[in-house]
């Protein structure tokens, strides 16, 4: 159990959520729009009785999900995990929930001491959309060959350029990252995208997604995806996904901070055949 401690103190907690309804991660002043990071600020701030401003793993867009994304604060005292979960949960939308609180060292950044971030994207092909994953969910009426998909994605492992498949308006100094985990699964009406690397850029994911998509549609051949990143431009690539078939579902760190390990992944897809 965890102790109240009475001194300054930094926090990290593990934060999942819908993001249907809201404009993504960061907090925005103008407009004040609702986003996930004010909505979870204010509740802690309210158990924590001071202003606090959170610094997360990843942030996420408008319409992601998450259900591993993991964030951090420094706070004047210590109220305990008990306080950080439950406290905020009951000032919280449905939508959104603390999972767990850690108390950490000031050495821990929940942006720059993360080894590893890691996405899946949900994809349902079939000729009618679900009702009940409507925002949850990419629907496409096009049958997709999971083989060719998973072919063209093995080009994308590895430390490389990823100018082709970011976000023109990707803030990131260099395009360059490291992907490390790239599969394709299916599960009846279901796909996923399960991909792993060091860091992401702007729309870096949906970017992959979408080619994919095409390649899987028989639009492309799988080595479209070697040529894209080849040719270090976005206009060549396929369109970016849509985002609600989006999750950040881990963010790694070193085993000294004793974070929890998250439960990868969308519940309504767990246990996933074949998921390391």
């Amino acid at each position: 159990m965890t102790t109240p401690s009475d001194k300054p103190c930094r926090i990290a907690i593990g934060v999942e959520y819908d993001g249907t309804a809201f404009f993504g991660w960061q907090r925005q002043e103008k407009p004040a729009v609702p986003t996930v990071q004010r909505a979870v600020e204010e509740a802690l701030a309210a158990v924590a009785d001071h202003p606090v401003s959170l610094i997360c793993a990843g942030r996420t867009d408008a319409g992601v999900h998450a259900t591993g994304q993991v964030t951090h604060f420094n706070c004047a005292v210590d109220r305990g995990e008990k306080a950080w979960v439950k406290g905020s949960n009951s000032l919280l939308p449905p939508s959104v929930r603390v999972v767990w609180a850690r108390a950490v060292d000031d050495d821990f950044h929940a942006r720059f001491s993360a080894l590893h971030r890691r996405y899946h994207y949900v994809i349902l092909d079939s000729e009618v959309a679900s009702a009940s994953m409507a925002g949850r969910v990419t629907h496409t009426r096009h049958t997709l060959d999971i083989d060719r998909m998973n072919e063209a994605g093995q080009y994308l492992l590895g430390e490389q350029d990823f100018s082709a498949f970011r976000a023109a308006s990707c803030q990131s100094p260099t395009p360059v990252r490291r992907v490390t985990h790239l599969r394709v699964f299916r599960h009846q009406r279901y796909i996923l995208l399960d991909i792993q690397a060091n860091a992401f850029l702007h729309h870096m994911v949906r970017n992959i997604a979408g080619t994919l998509m095409e390649i899987g549609e028989g639009k492309q051949p799988p080595e479209w995806a070697r040529e894209l990143l080849e040719s270090r431009d976005r206009t060549l690539a396929g369109m970016t996904a849509r985002p609600e078939g989006l999750y950040l579902v881990e963010a790694a760190y070193p085993a000294h901070f004793g974070l929890p390990s998250p439960a990868l992944g969308p519940v309504f897809l767990q246990p996933y055949p074949g998921l390391p």
